[in-house]
């Protein structure tokens, strides 16, 4: 392995994952991260397969200790010029506390440790879901909770309890929202290294973890949400990846703290009425809003 070249971060080995670390890491040291190590080699098997130079390393997104080790590894290896974030749950496959602990918490961890590391020119992508604009606005002392609460102390703030986000729906989408919000914040400490990072938030993009969905007791809904949105179709995890290499390439170099909505159309369509809201109101009903 050749030290000191540029070093790809790609936290998740899972389609998107594998699809940005394909798109951007040609000449770069990719190191790659995910949580299940059969995962996780497969994955790198692959991409060596198509030429990159990979590393990998096991990391749990809920471990400070963990993220900050990726980090250090990551520093290890050159300079980390790029940062993808793309690990979570499948909405339908963990229990609340899973998606705050990891999806909420664990995208807050990775932030602040890479933010740590990030060189000077450098871009992050969080990828995160068109769920966080299905939420209905938050209070603003939420919002501004979300945004700004040291990170080891987001799972106390009281709308966050088992209580207060009592389904796996709910606990999807307020992880998303904060996703988003956590960008904006991050954005201040990575722009005094001098780097930008910014989220993206996709709709329904086939990938393994997306057959689990249509497979499940939400797949006749999707189905209708596909229908229902402009484009009429699903997404590609290489139609992520061309976005992502957009906002890590120096064509968005005034864009940071931002995040795009890539869904094909299906937040449009809810607002305006395509379907029945209330299908999704279960999610917002139960944080209060």
């Amino acid at each position: 392995m050749t030290m000191n070249r540029d070093v790809l971060v790609v936290t998740g080995a899972g389609g998107i994952g594998q699809a940005i670390a394909r798109r951007q890491g040609a000449g770069k040291s990719v190191l790659l991260a995910d949580f299940n190590e059969k995962t996780l080699r497969s994955a790198a098997n692959a991409l060596e397969g198509a030429g990159l130079d990979v590393t990998t390393q096991l990391v749990d997104v809920s471990s400070r200790e963990s993220v900050s080790a990726l980090a250090q590894a990551a520093k290890g290896l050159g300079s980390v010029t790029e940062v993808a974030h793309t690990a979570g749950q499948s909405q339908t496959m963990a229990p609340p506390k899973a998606f705050l602990t990891v999806d909420l918490f664990g995208s807050a961890l990775v932030l602040e440790e890479m933010g740590h590391v990030i060189a000077a020119g450098g871009a992050g992508v969080v990828i995160s879901s068109m769920a966080g604009h299905r939420l209905r606005a938050l209070e603003p002392a939420q919002d501004d909770a979300l945004l700004n609460t040291p990170t080891d102390e987001l799972l106390q703030l009281p709308f966050l309890t088992g209580e207060a986000v009592p389904n796996s729906t709910a606990a999807y989408e307020i992880s998303k929202r904060a996703n988003n919000l956590r960008v904006q914040s991050a954005s201040v400490q990575w722009g005094d290294r001098g780097a930008r990072v910014n989220s993206i938030s996709p709709g329904i993009i086939v990938t393994p973890l997306a057959q689990q969905e249509f497979d499940s007791e939400r797949g006749p809904t999707l189905r209708k949400m596909i229908e229902a949105s402009a484009s009429g179709r699903v997404g590609t995890a290489d139609e992520v990846a061309s976005v992502a290499a957009f906002l890590l390439g120096p064509e968005a170099s005034f864009i940071t703290g931002s995040d795009l909505l890539m869904d094909g159309g299906v937040i449009a369509a809810l607002r305006c009425g395509r379907w029945e809201p209330s299908r999704f109101a279960g999610a917002t009903d139960a944080l209060g809003q």
